[in-house]
């Protein structure tokens, strides 16, 4: 088995090449990493180009124009350009840690899929990451909020696993999350008619459950450090909240606007690998 990472970002590329940075430095390599990018400036495509050489495995560039938030639409062509049997959704402010890759694969369990958590900078610990003074944070640094998920202790990780098995629709985020990608695809992603901030991945989530699929909470693994932005609205409401009352209501599994509308492109013409770069320019 192997994991597609797909990293959504947008217009930050500074923090996106700490988390590509962390993502080339696994104990195990995922099998490609897919940035899902919601239409940044040229800056994050040159930011690309430069790391591409020495990456370590395929990375890929998946651009839509920018008109407004749409990482839902970004993330099902990410999604639809992967090939791994698991794919990790993570977002470019999150730093994974080196066994994030690993723990994940060890986690992944048919039917269900995983809910990572976060570990929370506050702004000087996002400045001290970004300036590079420190590669990553520890429990006892400065700079931290929820501070607990900083610790990575495997056997607590299984019992977390096992004991939070069920259907919780609480701190659903897909900054860090595990997919079997056929279930992804039974489900048709992501639902593009989400746009504008919220609601999306408490959607996806929703129709997993519709489906018999279950959530399960990885918790002391699978870590990953969030550099701080002020946050969007967090509770509060979103333009999508009827859509999402729509699923609940319906029952509805399958995305009425979603991945199948992409499958087939990226599967006659690939998304190319950056690090063939290198022999164009050569």
């Amino acid at each position: 088995m192997n994991a597609s990472v797909v990293i959504t970002t947008y217009n930050w590329p500074q923090a996106l090449e700490l988390a590509l940075d962390a993502l080339a430095h696994q104990h195990t390599l995922p099998h490609e990493v897919v940035v899902a990018d919601d239409g940044s400036r040229d800056d994050t495509r040159a930011m690309l180009e430069r790391v591409a050489p020495a990456f370590p495995v395929p990375l890929k560039h998946s651009w839509i124009e920018d008109r407004g938030f749409r990482v839902s639409l970004a993330r099902n062509r990410a999604i639809a350009a992967t090939s791994g049997d698991y794919v990790l959704l993570l977002d470019g402010d999150m730093l994974p840690h080196p066994m994030f890759v690993a723990d994940h694969l060890h986690a992944a369990e048919r039917g269900s899929f995983v809910q990572g958590m976060r570990v929370l900078t506050d702004e000087e610990g996002r400045d001290r990451l970004l300036k590079r003074e420190v590669s990553s944070l520890g429990f006892f640094d400065r700079g931290l909020t929820r501070r607990r998920h900083t610790l990575r202790i495997p056997p607590l990780a299984a019992l977390s696993l096992r004991s939070t098995r069920g259907q919780s629709e609480g701190a659903i985020k897909t900054c860090n999350q595990g997919w079997w990608r056929d279930d992804l695809v039974m489900l048709n992603g992501f639902d593009e008619r989400f746009e504008g901030w919220g609601r999306e991945d408490k959607d996806l989530a929703v129709r997993a459950f519709h489906a018999g699929l279950e959530r399960r909470s990885l918790r002391f693994a699978g870590l990953a450090t969030h550099l701080y932005h002020p946050e969007r609205h967090e509770e509060g409401a979103s333009p999508n909240d009827g859509l999402l009352a729509e699923t609940r209501a319906s029952g509805r599994v399958r995305s009425p606007q979603g991945l199948d509308r992409h499958i087939a492109e990226f599967a006659s013409h690939p998304l190319p690998d950056l690090r063939d770069l290198r022999d164009s320019v050569a």
